[in-house]
């Protein structure tokens, strides 16, 4: 058994999601445990309920940092000065890269079963990641871009189109770098449609 360490004020916390995240990866979120990541941390079995009340406590967590890190990387990929399809080009991609060094963590954080103490939370998270894409086809909308019509319906086909890449790449339909590749067409298919012109 590891030796036991004391932590500073918020080191155990990380270390508990670190850990968490390791087992997120390699065995899923149902093999998560407390009381597993509490023993390879070297602490008591009680001393992750300082910092999570319990599994779900847990979760969410790993989900709100996952939307944490998923708007930082959408935020370094976006160009607002960008017309649309290059600037959608590059958002899809970082989401699509995003997607594939963390398909597990995706998975998470798209689950609807998210503790009701956590809603505003996640709601907050959700905005800063769907909400910027959907404040990105606002703009775009602005300049006569795209078409007129309701943003976040507009949002959900785009959003649909990009995560149902994601999946078939993560579930290994499509190999990752045809599917890098191929985002190109896909915006550009988005924006135009399929109609011959």
């Amino acid at each position: 058994m590891p030796e036991s360490r004391p932590y500073h004020h918020g080191d155990l916390r990380s270390t508990l999601l670190a850990g968490a995240e390791r087992t997120l990866r390699t065995k899923g979120a149902t093999a998560l445990s407390l009381r597993e990541l509490a023993r390879e941390a070297g602490v008591s079995h009680a001393a992750p309920g300082r910092h999570f009340k319990d599994k779900q406590a847990l979760l969410n967590a790993l989900a709100l940092a996952g939307y944490d890190r998923l708007a930082q990387t959408l935020h370094a990929a976006d160009d607002p000065g960008l017309p649309l399809e290059p600037r959608l080009t590059a958002l899809a991609r970082a989401y699509l890269r995003f997607a594939l060094d963390n398909g597990e963590l995706l998975e998470l954080m798209y689950a609807r079963k998210h503790d009701p103490d956590a809603h505003e939370q996640m709601a907050s998270a959700i905005d800063r990641t769907i909400g910027a894409l959907e404040r990105v086809l606002e703009d775009a909308q602005g300049r006569g871009e795209i078409i007129a019509g309701d943003p976040a319906h507009l949002t959900l086909t785009t959003g649909a189109s990009l995560h149902g890449l994601a999946s078939f790449t993560a579930g290994g339909m499509i190999p990752p770098e045809a599917a890098l590749e191929s985002i190109g067409d896909l915006v550009h298919n988005l924006l135009h449609g399929l109609k011959p012109r």
